[in-house]
């Protein structure tokens, strides 16, 4: 197979880009791909906002009003995940549920939140110091196979959909799923390219965090607007299946698409990667539930109490504020800093890198950045330009 030829050089940002909004902070506002808060607020406080606290800060949580604004945040995708394991009708209300639980976050914090579903809403919430808040689909399974219901979710303000998550869906491979685990990678089955299609003619970015590869190329095939990948980091500096190859960043160029890098731990770090997969087996060779948001059947009580001493004996590795800087200076390199942006995963993982402060690390990763040589010009369009570009594009 010939090599895929280099990406076309980059122009980086130029002057006619518009300069972003006010942050508050020293450095550029931040407009994040992928935070789990609405998922984090049914599991801890069954769908309060008013008992989740946000306003005086929550420490159970990465996510509250204090640390957005220290961290800089004036833009924000809340994603309205449900797990894969529900059923296809039992996943559409869940979906529902969340896309509810982020209208009342934006209702009970009028003052700091302002739905949106534009780039035009976005650039105006965040001239009135408001955070613009967004919705994404994080699966596929939250349409049950049904365009139809792909289209009433955009018409309630859904921006993207992630075509799977850590499962297949009938349509799609996961990079997780049992098809890619098998060796199997189908990528897009012809409905799947037509949900595709369906994205784009709706407004719909279609976000690529999550699929497997073949599935990456099928639909950069298909897709004529700008991809995201909301929240994942390059495989050539953690070979982590959820992150994104070479070979697949080197088309986003020509699509114009962004790879927000993500801060999980076991996707930036290669040590926190191999400690995870361990994790995993042990939990399998003790036949203990290794699921992802599954709620876990009775744990037998002897193998629990081994898994324990295991993991006492096995401490996780930290990742850290360097290891971010890794892929974000490699995806750089690799597609020109017009195609990078940033994904936190906020709410949707137990730890973060040493350092970040739940959604206020922001403010030292931006820190580290500039004191590697990072240009103003270049921080405003990792933060905040490509984002909104990608989100202008699907307005059309």
């Amino acid at each position: 197979m010939d090599q895929p030829a280099p990406p076309d050089p980059d122009p980086g940002p130029t002057a006619s880009d518009p300069a972003p909004p006010e942050s508050g902070t020293a450095f550029p506002p931040v407009f994040d791909g992928h935070n789990d808060l609405p998922w984090a607020l049914r599991q801890g406080f069954g769908y309060s906002v008013e008992a989740a606290g946000l306003a005086e800060g929550q420490p159970r949580l990465h996510t509250d009003l204090p640390r957005l604004r220290a961290g800089g945040v004036l833009a924000q995708f809340w994603s309205v995940f449900v797990p894969s394991t529900l059923t296809p009708a039992e996943a559409v209300v869940a979906t529902l549920e969340q896309i509810d639980c982020v209208r009342r976050l934006a209702a009970d914090h009028p003052g700091t939140f302002e739905l949106a579903v534009s780039a035009e809403d976005v650039r105006a919430a965040a001239g009135r110091g408001r955070i613009a808040s967004l919705m994404g689909m994080e699966g596929g399974h939250s349409i049950a196979g049904s365009l139809a219901v792909l289209r009433m979710m955009r018409g309630l303000g859904v921006r993207y959909m992630t075509l799977t998550h850590n499962d297949d869906v009938p349509w799609a491979c996961s990079a997780t799923g049992a098809a890619a685990e098998a060796g199997a990678d189908t990528g897009l089955s012809d409905f799947g390219r037509g949900v595709v299609a369906e994205m784009d003619r709706i407004g719909m970015i279609v976000d690529l965090s999550h699929v497997s590869e073949r599935t990456m190329h099928d639909a950069l095939d298909t897709a004529r607007a700008p991809v995201l990948f909301s929240h994942s980091s390059c495989r050539a500096v953690c070979g982590h299946p959820r992150n994104v190859p070479d070979g697949v960043l080197e088309r986003l160029p020509a699509n114009g698409g962004v790879l927000m890098v993500t801060f999980v731990p076991k996707f930036v770090s290669e040590a926190c990667r191999a400690h995870a997969w361990n994790v995993r087996e042990e939990r399998r060779r003790l036949g203990l539930p290794v699921g992802f948001h599954d709620v876990a059947p009775d744990e037998d009580p002897a193998a629990a109490a081994e898994f324990a001493r295991w993991e006492a004996a096995h401490p996780a590795p930290e990742a850290t504020v360097d290891d971010v800087v890794r892929h974000l200076e490699h995806a750089r390199e690799a597609v020109g800093i017009r195609h990078v942006g940033l994904g936190g995963d906020f709410d949707g993982t137990p730890d973060l890198p040493a350092g970040m402060d739940g959604v206020a690390g922001c403010a030292p990763l931006l820190e580290s950045l500039a004191g590697r040589g990072w240009s103003r010009a270049e921080l405003e369009a990792l933060c905040w330009g490509n984002a909104l570009r990608v989100l202008e594009a699907a307005d059309g």
